[in-house]
Formats: structure tokens, C-alpha cells, sequence
């Protein structure tokens, strides 16, 4: 009997072209493979991770109703979200990621759902995670994975951080910078840093925006990005460690997107801040380390446009501490790669660790 098996096995014996997606339409199948990049620094060939990409999925999109359409981004590349609802989606982003020399993605659905009920919200949150494991599961030396969460509901969100990492093997989750303005330094989300402690998974921090700046920043450039999406970030690691929550979860693995924000352009001014104004700090707080100390247990990625820009980064954080990160397929950073090889500041050691080995570590991926 001639199964579909077989016939694949026939066809590859007799051939010497394989397609490594065997998803994709035979029309797609019989495209020529562009060379996929290979990146060696220094002689050692480096697996190179991408922890900041993203992608949707329709039918978790659906549940929104008539907010469907403002869950897309305004940007370009918002067909390419789509990689697990159609092949050829999926064929663009693996050769996307080949030129890159970008060998691994870590994906990542920003949060759409925190204003929705209790069952809408667990109803997206479930299609969106049980979607990611799958893919995940399919390509698994391609795409790792950070789940979404409900956490506007933090009981449900502990349950569903450890079911990602448990049982889909993912690698943390992906939360906003903020519930809906609401701060996650409050003591009622406490739960959740303890479990992702627990798990040892990393919680990646993605900015939504400030609404209550949008008056102030309406206007050509579309601040409302450029300026806010980074003011927000910068605001959540500062509520981080001022609050004490690094303090109270110590080996909490938090990774900030797009460079942490302003946070490490500006850090020293923080250990200032209760000396010069000491009435606008708690008494009841009282931090172990000094502000700046923090940034050094906290995670970057790379997504800051420049050598020069990555070189400050290091300075103030460690090379240690720093990931690769495009916002793929959203066309911020199409080569990430040469970036790092380009900042001539940077060892050959440190250059490895930011292209990949620093997230093998935090992420916990097999080697």
C-alpha cells in the first residue's frame, strides 16, 4: 500500500532536492531554497536566537468581535504575523530568518485581551498558546515560544504560565509593560513572578503604549510609538526595582524589549533619586542593592538600531545580559547580525553571547 510516507521517501530517494517544510503546497516544495546564512564569530559557528518576534493567529483574533481589526498592527509586515495559518506565510518567515542568519525565533503574541471578561479572555489565551506549542512542536530548531497570559486575572495566569512551561514547553511569557495603565509592581501580581521564579521561565515585557500621553504626543512621527512604547517599558523596570519586586523574586528573569526602554541611557540618575528627594521615597522600601545594581540581573534585547547604541547598552548593563531582538515581521531590524559583529567594542565571547548563547542560557533551549 502507498502511503504518503512512502511516497516522500520515494520521491527523496530519487532526488536529491528536500524540503524541509513539508507543510507547504508542492508548488512551494519545488521552489529553490535560497543559502541559508551560517554565522561564525571567531571560528565558532553561533545558533543564533531572535527572542523578540511576533505572530497572530485568527481564530484567537476572532473573540474580540468587532476590536478584531485594531488587534493589527499599523505597520507594514502584518500579513507576515500569520506564519501557522497558512504555508506560505510560514515559507516567507523561515526564509526571512535564513537571510537574517537568524537560526532560531523566540515568538510572541503582544496582548490584545486585557480588557475582555474573564471567558473571552481564557478563550484567547488558550487558542494563542495551544497555536504557539504546535508550531513550536512542528519546527521545533526554528521557533521557541512565550505564552500569553490573562493578567487581569493573576489566579488564572499562574495556572496558565505553568501549563506553557510544564506541558507546551514554552519558555516563559510574554506580558505587557503594564495592565492597562495599572502597574505590575502591585502586590496582587505577586503570584505570578513567583511562579515564573519557580519555573525558572522568563517574562518578556512588551510595551502597548501610554494612553494618558497621547494628547501630548499626537502629531506627525507616530510618537505614540517611538516615543511611548519605550517610556512605558522604561516605566514598568523602574516600578520593578523600585517597588522591591526584584528584591522580594531575586532570580525573577525579566527581559525588557527594545533595549529596556530609556532606562539604561539614563540609570545613574536613579541612584540619586531618594537622596535628593527623600519625601518621595517609602520609608518601608528599603532597596538591597543600589538602583543601577538591578540592571544587572535584568535581561535587554538588542533592538537599538546602532553599534554605538549596542556599545552604551553593554557598558551599563553587561554583554551578559543582552539578546537578540528584531520585532520581526515587523521590518524595525532586518540585520540584527551584522549589528553585533559591527560593534567593534565587543570581544568575540561577547559577541557569541549576544547572538545566541545568552539565550540558550535564559531560555533554558537544548543545545
Amino acid at each position: 500500500m502507498t502511503t504518503r510516507r512512502n511516497f516522500l521517501r520515494s520521491v527523496a530517494a530519487a532526488t536529491p532536492i528536500f524540503c524541509s517544510c513539508c507543510l507547504l503546497d508542492s508548488a512551494l516544495a519545488q521552489q529553490p531554497k535560497p543559502r541559508r546564512r551560517l554565522v561564525s564569530v571567531g571560528g565558532q559557528r553561533i545558533r543564533t536566537v531572535d527572542t523578540h518576534c511576533h505572530c497572530l493567529f485568527q481564530d484567537a483574533i476572532d473573540p474580540m468581535g468587532a476590536d478584531a481589526p485594531k488587534v493589527l498592527p499599523p505597520t507594514k509586515g502584518v500579513a507576515e504575523h500569520f506564519i501557522g495559518d497558512r504555508g506560505a506565510v510560514l515559507a516567507g518567515r523561515l526564509q526571512a530568518m535564513d537571510e537574517m542568519g537568524i537560526d532560531m525565533q523566540i515568538l510572541s503574541v503582544n496582548p490584545y485581551w486585557y480588557d475582555r471578561d474573564r471567558e473571552t479572555a481564557v478563550k484567547i489565551v488558550d487558542l494563542n498558546n495551544s497555536h504557539l506549542a504546535a508550531l513550536c512542536a512542528e519546527h521545533p530548531y526554528r521557533f521557541g515560544a512565550f505564552a500569553a497570559l490573562t493578567m487581569q486575572f493573576p489566579d488564572l495566569a499562574v495556572q496558565q504560565l505553568d501549563d506553557a512551561v510544564r506541558n507546551k514547553g514554552l519558555h516563559g511569557a510574554a506580558i505587557g509593560a503594564s495592565m492597562l495603565g495599572e502597574s505590575f509592581a502591585l502586590p496582587k501580581y505577586d503570584a505570578v513572578w513567583a511562579k515564573a521564579e519557580e519555573l525558572g521561565a522568563t517574562l518578556f515585557i512588551h510595551p502597548q503604549g501610554v494612553p494618558e500621553l497621547s494628547k501630548r504626543i499626537a502629531g506627525n512621527g507616530w510618537l505614540g510609538n517611538i516615543v511611548a512604547y519605550p517610556v512605558e517599558t522604561t516605566i514598568a523596570l523602574q516600578h520593578f526595582i523600585f517597588e522591591g519586586t526584584l528584591d522580594k523574586f531575586p532570580k525573577l528573569k525579566v527581559l525588557g524589549a527594545h533595549g529596556g526602554g530609556y532606562l539604561p541611557s539614563y540609570a545613574p540618575r536613579d541612584d540619586h533619586a531618594c537622596f535628593v528627594s527623600p519625601q518621595n521615597c517609602n520609608p518601608n522600601i528599603v532597596l538591597k542593592k543600589k538602583p543601577t545594581e538591578y540592571l544587572n540581573q535584568m535581561y535587554f534585547d538588542s533592538l537599538v538600531f546602532t553599534p554605538e547604541a549596542l556599545r552604551h547598552l553593554v557598558a551599563q548593563v553587561g554583554a551578559s545580559q543582552i539578546v537578540i531582538g528584531t520585532d520581526n515581521p515587523i521590518p524595525w531590524e532586518d540585520h540584527p547580525v551584522d549589528m553585533v559583529i559591527a560593534t567593534k567594542t565587543l570581544s568575540d565571547a561577547e559577541k557569541r553571547a549576544i547572538l545566541g548563547t545568552n539565550a540558550t542560557r535564559l531560555l533554558n533551549l537544548k543545545t
